[in-house]
C-alpha cells in the first residue's frame, strides 16, 4: 500500500493522529528532505526509516520505491510540509504506483493554499491554484496576462526572494488589483494581509520578506 499522507505546513501540532499512525505504521516513509520530516518523526516518537524521494532523484528513487511496494511492503509518502502532490514531484510516484496496480490511500490534512484562502475571506465557491508563478520576468508577465479575464480567485506560491518581483508584476500587468498575502501560515510570526499590490510592495520592502508565501488575487 502506498499512503499519501499530509504533514503540518508549518505547526507540528497540526498533524492528524491518523497520519501518526500511519507513519508509524509503515515499512518505509518517501520524504521531500529526510533531514526536515527527521523533526516531525522525533516530535511523535516515529522510528519508521527514511529515504529520500524529490524532483532530482525521482526516477531512481521511483524505481527503488516501486520494488519495495511490490515486495509487499507499505511506503507512507510526504513532502516537507502539507499535501504530497501539491507543487511537487509527488504526483509522479502516485502515478507509478497507479500504472502497476499499488493500492493507494490518503491520509488528508494540512495544505497551504486552502488555509490562505479561508484566512483571506475571499470568495471560494469558484477558485484556481496556479502554483508557482514563472521565474522569468517575461513568462511570469504572460501568465498574468492570461488571468485578465478570469472571474475565480486565483492562488499562487511564491518564494520570499521574488515576491517583490511578483508583486509589482501583479501592479502593472493588472492594473495594482487586491492581493492577500499568507506569510508563515501557522507559525509564530503568521501574517496574513489584504491590499493593493502598490501597498504591499511597500509593506514588504519597509518589513522586509521572509517565510514562504501564498499570495491570493480577488477577481470578484
Amino acid at each position: 500500500m502506498l499512503y499519501i499522507v499530509s504533514t503540518p505546513i508549518g505547526n507540528l501540532k497540526d498533524i492528524t493522529l491518523r497520519a501518526i499512525e500511519t507513519l508509524k505504521a509503515v515499512d518505509l516513509i518517501a520524504a521531500e528532505d529526510t533531514r526536515h520530516t527527521k523533526i516531525l518523526c522525533k516530535e511523535y516518537g516515529i522510528d519508521t526509516p527514511l529515504t529520500s524521494y524529490f524532483e532530482h532523484n525521482q526516477f531512481k528513487k521511483g524505481d527503488f520505491i516501486l520494488k519495495q511496494l511490490q515486495e509487499g511492503k507499505s511506503v507512507a509518502l510526504v513532502t516537507d510540509a502539507g499535501t504530497p502532490g501539491i507543487s511537487d514531484p509527488g504526483y509522479k510516484l502516485i502515478n507509478l504506483a497507479k500504472q502497476y496496480n499499488i493500492a493507494i490511500s490518503v491520509v488528508p490534512g494540512p495544505v497551504a493554499l486552502i488555509a490562505a484562502l479561508s484566512l483571506s475571506g475571499f470568495p471560494s465557491d469558484r477558485f484556481a491554484f496556479e502554483g508557482f508563478l514563472p521565474v522569468k520576468e517575461g513568462q511570469r508577465r504572460k501568465k498574468l496576462e492570461s488571468l485578465k479575464g478570469e472571474e475565480r480567485t486565483v492562488i499562487f506560491y511564491e518564494s520570499p526572494h521574488r515576491l517583490l518581483k511578483s508583486l509589482e508584476d501583479f501592479k502593472e500587468v493588472l492594473d495594482d488589483p487586491k492581493l492577500f498575502v499568507g506569510r508563515e501560515l501557522t507559525k509564530k510570526f503568521e501574517e496574513g494581509i489584504e491590499a493593493k499590490a502598490g501597498e504591499l510592495i511597500q509593506h514588504f520592502s519597509r518589513k522586509g520578506v521572509k517565510g514562504e508565501m501564498v499570495v491570493i488575487l480577488n477577481r470578484s
